[in-house]
This record gives C-alpha cells, structure tokens and sequence, in this order.
C-alpha cells in the first residue's frame, strides 16, 4: 500500500513561509535569469498566469493586481524539501524521495490509513509551513491518481477502496494520469481512451501493442496490480550535467572558460556526494538561438579519460584542454555546460597494466568539501573558476529572497 505526498506549489509555498505578507496574495517563482514561471499559487493561477508564461507579460499584473515574483531559490527549496522528508522518514518505515516536493512512502501494516495521511500532513504544515495532499492506494499510479484529487480541497484521498477508485477513475482525465501525458493521451483520444477507467478496462493486448510495455503496466496498476516498487535507494546516474544560461551575451571567451571551470566544480561536488567517479568529461557552448539575426555557433566536445576520478583538479584540467580552440571569436554566448558520464562507483572500476583504476587524491577533495559544507558554498574553491570575483556569466536574480536556512547572516531575526 503506498501514499504519495505534495507540497502544493512547492516553490511558491517555501518563499511564504518566511514572508508572512506574501499569503494570500498572487506569487509567482521565475526561473533561472528571471526568464518564466515555474511555480504559481492558487491566486496566481486565478489571474490566468500560465506555467512557463514569460516574465516580461506578467509586468503589467505586478502593477494592477498586486502579482508578487520572486527568483528561484533553490538552496532554500532543497533545505524546505530534506526537513520534510526528515518527518516523512520518522512517520513511515519506508520512503522513496521521487522529487523536490513528492515522496512516496509504504504504507504496509498501518491499520486507520487515511487517520495516518492527515496526522502526518498536518505535522508537515506545522513543523515546516508547507501545506501539502496525501493521495493513497495500492499502487503509485493510484496513489498518484489520489493526490491529483486530493488537491481539490480533501487534502487527503485513499483509493483503496474499489467503489471509490471506480468513482474517482470514471472522471480522472487520462491525461492527468502518471507518465501518460499529452503525447500519449492524444493517442489514447483517438482509440476512444479519455479517462483513466477507459484505459483501466481496455483490452490489454491492444494497448501493449500499440503503446508498449509503459502504458501497459499503467494499465496494470490502475486496475490495483502494483508493478513499480519502492526504492528507498535511487540507483546510480547514468551522467551529472550542469549547465546555466547566461543573464546576457558573453564574447569574453576568459568568461565562458570560468563559467565551465565553476559547472565542472558543482558537477564533481554532486560526483563525490553520490560516492561516483566519472570516465568521460563533455562540455557545450551556445550561442542565443533566439537572435537569428546574429552568429550563431554551438559547439561541444566529449572525450573518454584515462583513469575514472572524482578529483575537481583532474576534471578541470580536462574541461581546459576541451575547451582550447572551441570557441569562435566575435560570438557572443548564451549558456554553457559541462556533462560528467561513464559514472560508476570506485570499487567497479578496473584498471590496466600501466594506470590504476580510479586517480586523484580523496583527502584532498574531502577537505576542500568539508570547508564549503562548513562556511558555505565558495568558502574555499580553485582559481580557474574565478571563485572571488563577480561573474560576468552571473545569472539574473533580481528577485532572490535570503537564503533564511542555509546562510548565517539570512537567518530571520526574531523580535520579542
């Protein structure tokens, strides 16, 4: 038996926790460089702000309704989301984290469930301000399902009993449905298939024919079979990639190398944190698409290394060679990455006769992680990156509310 628990828009809900004034007001979160809507509140969503609209259309609402935006605060957002999971993890014996502000927990030997659902959500609101759904069921998808009902104002929905599920089903747009989606919902319209009990009770061989086995096994689960299982442990990445768009055009190619030199960092820090190496480095450039009248050029590169490693040094000097002769003058460049493959654990690599399987030095690594974990990001980093100064490549965030958790001098003062 499984629930699935929600922050509502999670984002929009993290930056009023600190911000009393923003509640009930209209609140949008903006992505990266203040580009577009990611996360909307109700009273958002009630103005007809779309996800994705862009942040120039939305100005004349700041001005007229009261719209309250903010830049995307991610280290708040990741902060909000583990203290939630640390309550989720004292409630249930078993948790899978799915995303920043969904987790999935077994529900198995709970007798009262749906008692279980509201104690639970309301410890969550009240330890962490984060107003939440629980939707359960007997397999992700539909608990999934009741999640999605549960935000209509129940706030908790249990699916499983079979009139109810047949109630809920009967209404539930099958694209609203978990890894369904548009594309394969307009599909599924064409068959007939609208809503989730017409894709419950369709015959089975004709949907593994035409979909394949995914939608085939959503078909299993809704009708109460449960074929995902709960994974406690993520399993590995396959790659890491980070990459950022650039708050405006560079040309100065100094710019860009320490743009990548700080994304190759990031990557090794999110390497090391999984307990990977790597044995490939890629890395891309990218003019501004959205400017066809000017240059344009998007080159990128990938090579296979000697020895895997984890060591930022070993992976920067990489990303350097990579990038000479790359870039092309007179360009101005609007995003950059760095992409880290052939990702394994330590102990599964396997060296040769002439170099050892894993390279770089662990210690060094751990201490250079352990001062940044301590004083903050930035605290301690590699020249290349151009750590001290202030970016040319910086992204916008005109927006950006305190770091109220992850940040000494952010910390919220209390007046008494």
């Amino acid at each position: 038996m499984f629930a699935l628990v929600d922050g509502n828009n999670f984002y929009a809900s993290c930056e009023r926790i600190f911000q009393p004034r923003l509640r009930g007001v209209p609140l949008v979160v903006l992505s990266n460089n203040d580009g577009c809507a990611i996360a909307r509140t109700a009273e958002a969503k009630a103005l007809g702000i779309k996800m994705g609209q862009p942040a120039h259309e939305l100005k004349h609402l700041v001005k007229h309704q009261g719209l309250q935006m903010r830049s995307a605060n991610f280290a708040l957002y990741g902060d909000i989301s583990a203290r939630v999971v640390g309550i989720l993890r004292a409630e249930a014996p078993r948790v899978e984290v799915y995303s920043i502000d969904e987790s999935f927990l077994d529900l198995t030997g709970i007798p009262d469930r749906e008692q279980f659902a509201h104690r639970v959500r309301t410890k969550v609101h009240r330890w962490t301000g984060i107003p939440n759904c629980i939707g359960i069921g007997p397999t992700k998808t539909l608990a999934k399902a009741a999640n999605k009902s549960a935000k209509s104002g129940a706030g908790v929905v249990d699916l499983t009993d079979p009139v109810r599920r047949a109630q809920v089903l009967t209404s539930f747009p099958a694209t609203d449905l978990w890894g369904v989606g548009g594309r394969w919902g307009a599909r599924l319209a064409l068959i007939g298939i609208t809503t989730a009990a017409q894709l419950r009770d369709a015959p089975p061989d004709g949907i593994l024919q035409e979909f394949g086995v995914t939608l085939a096994r959503t078909q299993r689960e809704l009708q109460g079979h449960p074929c995902i299982e709960l994974e406690e442990v993520a399993p590995d990445k396959q790659q890491i990639m980070v990459s950022r768009s650039f708050a405006d055009r560079v040309e100065d190619h100094e710019a860009v190398a320490q743009a990548l030199a700080t994304f190759g960092v990031r990557a090794c820090e999110k390497l090391r944190r999984d307990g990977l190496v790597a044995g490939a480095v890629g890395i891309f450039a990218m003019s501004d698409r959205f400017r066809a009248e000017l240059p344009q050029h998007s080159p990128s590169r990938t090579i296979n290394i000697p020895a895997a490693t984890d060591d930022s040094r070993l992976i920067l000097s990489v990303v350097t060679q990579l990038l000479r002769g790359m870039l092309k003058p007179g360009i101005g460049y609007k995003k950059a990455g760095v992409v880290l493959m052939d990702l394994s654990r330590p102990e599964q690599r396997q060296g040769d006769l002439f170099t050892s399987a894993v390279a770089g030095n662990p210690k060094l690594m751990a201490a250079l992680d352990g001062i940044n974990r301590k004083f903050g990001r930035g605290a301690a980093g590699l020249a290349a990156t151009g750590w001290e100064s202030r970016p040319a490549w910086g992204m916008r965030q005109n927006l950006l509310s305190p770091h109220y958790t992850t940040r000494v001098r952010d910390l919220p003062l209390l007046k008494c």
